[in-house]
């Protein structure tokens, strides 16, 4: 499963840390995925909801609100509020590079998020929560000896599953004027709502309060036997499954890719900053996503192939599929191709061939391997018609390069 880390603005301006878990097919649909109260994008239960769906053909967004994880900010200047912006900026990234969440998914007070920013996320279609308070006031609940406290001193430095956060007194007056029970009722979009009966830390009892506020079409699910956090893989695997098979109903899913046969004209590259590290891109053709990056030892973060790794990798296989079309053409006994090329700056006076005499110069070393019951004669033939592949005649001709400025 592909994944593309970046990062994108919240609606504080700071930096915020982000995974799209791609299909590995083009994508029928995006999700928008929010965690769970001091998470993180990278914890087991998102890591492996987002897995399960992208598995079936949803790409999934996940991210780390302000102050947590890898994302800017300071976490004692967060609130629920600010999540909820910071979910609708996360959508509007997807939108601009993507396409807009069609599902939107959150785990724990992630899951009372999505039931927030919803109204403000037009496109989106379907609500899944898991494990979801029905008042976001009920987190208080985690440190509910330190309230008055916190109240009385403005700020106080609570423990947390074991971690230190500093919460301050207008994140309790934040969540007590939520009033997500009335945005519920008001949602206009299919819920599912998925508990577990025996969640001992967010009672059942909220998503009685969740499904009976909604309107239809709405749907419950028991999670029966998992903890709050969906700690065991198989809770974690059941919940993508079931909110997948459900979710299909009510989005407006892509099918499949399938080959016509007909002609395709010419598609455009286009090749974007994702805003993760210093030299990320995404590069779109048509349906396909690729990630283009450099190595750590230059100031990447090696996510993708560089730019030569992709121009070699054009040259290959442009040098493998005109090999094939020969092969079958002539219905020589070609198993399998292997092209193997490398990239290096060479002086040129080391080149007794070339026209360039002076300076440096780019050679492309190409070692093709042939598999198949093939004689001599047919195998150096197939060596003169790696030659004629149309990148090698790119590549080796004149080429002019156009560049102007978008409108």
């Amino acid at each position: 499963m592909p994944t593309e880390r970046f990062q994108f603005t919240g609606a504080d301006g700071h930096r915020l840390a982000a995974a799209l878990d791609l299909p590995e097919t083009a994508p029928r649909a995006f999700a928008l995925f929010a965690h769970c109260f001091t998470c993180s994008k990278d914890n087991l239960a998102a890591r492996r909801i987002a897995a399960g769906l992208a598995a079936r053909g949803i790409a999934v967004l996940r991210f780390d609100f302000t102050g947590l994880g890898n994302s800017e900010g300071d976490f004692a200047n967060a609130t629920f509020s600010s999540n909820v912006a910071d979910l609708v900026r996360a959508a509007d990234h997807l939108r601009t590079t993507h396409r807009a969440p069609s599902l939107l998914i959150g785990h724990s007070l992630g899951g009372a998020a999505v039931l927030a920013a919803a109204a403000r996320i037009p496109e989106a279609k379907a609500v899944a929560t898991i494990a979801a308070p029905s008042d976001p006031s009920h987190v208080t609940g985690l440190f509910a000896e330190h309230v008055n406290t916190i109240r009385r001193q403005g700020s106080v430095e609570v423990s947390l599953a074991g971690r230190p956060f500093t919460i301050k007194r207008k994140f309790l007056d934040d969540v007590r004027e939520q009033q997500l029970t009335a945005q519920i009722g008001s949602l206009h979009k299919a819920l599912l709502v998925m508990h577990a009966p025996t969640d001992d830390t967010v009672g059942i009892d909220n998503a009685t309060r969740i499904f009976v506020a909604a309107k239809h079409p709405k749907s419950f699910v028991s999670l029966d036997g998992a903890d709050h956090l969906l700690s065991d893989r198989r809770d974690a695997s059941y919940a993508a499954e079931v909110i997948a098979a459900w979710a299909e109903r009510y989005l407006e899913v892509l099918p499949p890719v399938a080959a016509t046969g007909a002609p395709e004209v010419p598609r455009n590259v286009v090749v974007q900053e994702t805003g993760g590290g210093k030299f990320q891109n995404t590069a779109s053709v048509g349906p396909h996503r690729l990630l283009a990056d450099e190595p750590v030892s230059v100031g990447g973060m090696d996510t993708g192939p560089g730019p030569y790794d992709l121009l070699l990798s054009a040259l290959g296989a442009c040098t493998s599929m005109t090999m094939r079309l020969y092969a079958d053409r002539k219905k020589l006994p070609l198993d399998r191709v292997t092209v193997t090329l490398s990239h290096a700056k060479i002086h040129a006076e080391d080149c007794a061939d070339c026209d360039t005499k002076v300076g440096l110069l780019d050679r492309i070393e190409r070692v093709i391997g042939i598999d198949g019951d093939l004689d001599a004669e047919q195998r150096a033939r197939l060596i003169e018609i790696a030659d004629k592949c149309p990148v090698h005649r790119t590549l080796t001709s004149e080429v002019k390069i156009v560049t102007r400025a978008a409108d």
